[in-house]
This record gives structure tokens, sequence and C-alpha cells, in this order.
């Protein structure tokens, strides 16, 4: 199967060697690896060109989840298939794209992402937020799956995700405007057309985040405007309460069994995350913004990224 790995990276020095360790090591190989780099601080694209990829350079400012990855996809218009990474996505053996890949021969899959685990490192907080979300049953879903999972149907990431590109042609690509849950997006018009998106436990990543509090909240701001932005969303696939009251529930088990000491605070970052999310969703105030730090979407500068001409080493 003819298959192109992209990453989209900003100052990738810290995991590259580890990350180029298993990516070379896998047993099946793409036919390109395309690095688009938000023009980086460190030496990420020296080292992306010393390992053989083909390396674009975009403007920080004009980097959006949704814009760069249809970007990708545009420049790697031969393949059958596209595979995105993250940076700091560490395969987790060198089976993991085949077993990936392998689900497409099934034709009514359109995507397919596979299973995030914990970093060596990650605290009980961080790691059950893996555990829970990426659990080690694969799944096969379609729109006749939305009655049992709901939002869960349509639950994906492109920190080790693929996408066969007549599928991803086929709802239009990348929503270019959007700077988060493009692959929530993009599942969700899946399914709509009838396409199968799989879930494929045994294909393994190591890839979690010690997020801060506040940096937490701003994600679930995030999350809150893509579903006010979205709406369709949550009409067609229904609501966030009873996954968000399953994740509560199974964390405060963990954790009273592995790290009680740490309840306190995980009770202080389910509520951070729901104010966070319902300032995403009800449109937050310039002065909460500017809080958190965080630059409305509509107030971004306008991209160009598909306006340009693809260059190997631009």
């Amino acid at each position: 199967m003819n298959f192109i790995v992209c990453i989209p990276t900003l100052n990738a020095s810290e995991t590259w060697n580890a990350f180029t360790r298993a990516l070379e090591s896998q047993t099946v190989k793409p036919t390109e690896v395309i690095v688009i780099d938000s023009t980086s601080d460190d030496n990420s694209v020296e080292l992306a060109r010393r390992s053989g990829f083909r390396v674009v350079q975009i403007p920080r400012k004009e980097f959006r989840h949704g814009a760069t990855r249809q970007y990708a996809a545009e420049l790697a218009a031969e393949a059958d298939v596209l595979v995105y990474l993250t940076q700091d996505a560490i395969l987790a053996d060198p089976h993991a794209l085949a077993l990936l890949l392998q689900v497409f021969e099934n034709p009514q899959v359109g995507a397919a992402f596979g299973r995030q685990l914990p970093r060596e490192e990650a605290n009980p907080i961080e790691a059950h937020a893996r555990l829970f979300n990426y659990p080690p049953v694969s799944s096969l879903r379609s729109i006749d799956s939305v009655p049992l999972l709901g939002l869960k149907s349509i639950f994906f990431s492109n920190s080790f995700g693929a996408y066969r590109r007549t599928a991803l042609e086929a709802v239009g690509g990348f929503p270019r405007e959007v700077n988060f849950g493009e692959d929530t997006v993009v599942a969700a018009h899946l399914l709509n057309l009838g396409w199968r998106v799989a879930y494929v436990a045994e294909a393994e990543v190591f890839h979690s985040h010690r997020h801060g509090c506040i940096e937490e909240m701003k994600r679930y701001v995030a999350i809150g405007e893509l579903h006010r932005r979205e709406s369709w969303l949550l009409r067609h696939f229904g609501g966030t309460s009873s996954t968000g009251f399953g994740f509560v529930a199974s964390e405060i088990r963990l954790l009273a069994k592995q790290a009680p000491a740490l309840i306190p605070e995980a009770v202080i970052r389910t509520g951070l995350k729901y104010i966070g999310y319902k300032v995403g969703r009800h449109n937050a105030t310039a002065q909460v913004r500017n809080w958190l730090g965080m630059t409305r979407e509509e107030d971004r500068a306008p991209r160009q990224l598909l306006d340009r001409v693809a260059q190997p080493d631009a």
C-alpha cells in the first residue's frame, strides 16, 4: 500500500532521536516522510533533512491543525493512505504502522487511529487519561454505532491516525479554518457518508502530556469552542455529559487505589475543565481569553497555506 507519513513540527529536537528510531524500525516503509515545520527555533529542520525527510517550512503564525494537515495531503498527491503523527508520538514497536495500515484492506474503512499509551514517567492522572480514552480492545465504528457510543463514535486522534485518500477527499479534506478537533470533524463527516472508522488497539504509540491545570483548562475552552462552532456534532452524535461523568468516576477509582493523595488535584482539574468547556461553549469574553493567554480563532491572521507552491525544501 502506497502511504506517506506526515509530521507537523515545532522545536522537535528533544524527542527527535526517539521518534526517528521508532519510525525507521517499522516493518513497512512509507513512500515518503513529509515534515511541515512551523519555523522552529532549534535544529529540527536540520535533523529532519538529515533523516532524509522532505521538509517544508511555514511561518509559525500560519500553522493550523486543519489547514496544515490538509496542506500535507496536497503535497502527497500520489499516496493512497496518509498517516499523521505528532513529533512526540513514539511508535511502540516495529509493527505499529503495519497493524494500523492493515485495517485498510477493508474497503469500507475511511480512517483509522491507534492506541496511545502513557509515557513511562507519567503520573497516575496523566496515565489515566490515556487508559480511559484508548482501551485495549479494537473497534470498528459506523453511523450505526452512534446510538450506543454517542459522541465517542467520532473520537479520533491525529497524533497517530491514518486516512484513505479517497475517503478524505470525499468529505472535502480537513477543515482549513479549524485549529482544534479537525480529526473529530473529519471522523463525523466520514460516518455520515457511510464510511467506517477503525480504532486499532494493537497499533500503539507512547504519547501523553503532563498538562498544568491552566493549560488543561485552555484545552477544554478549545473543545467548547469547537462544539459551539460545529454545533451539528452534538446534534448528530449526542452530548458530552455521560462520557465526562464516566471519566471522572473512573479516574477517582484509579486514584483511590494507586495515589489517593492526587484526588484533590484531580477534583480541581475536573472543575477547571468544566469551567473551561462552558467558557468555550458560551463564546468566552475577551477578558477571560486574555487571562488564559488565548487568541480567538476568528482573530487569527488568514491562512494562505493551500495557495503555496509545494517545494521539497521550501
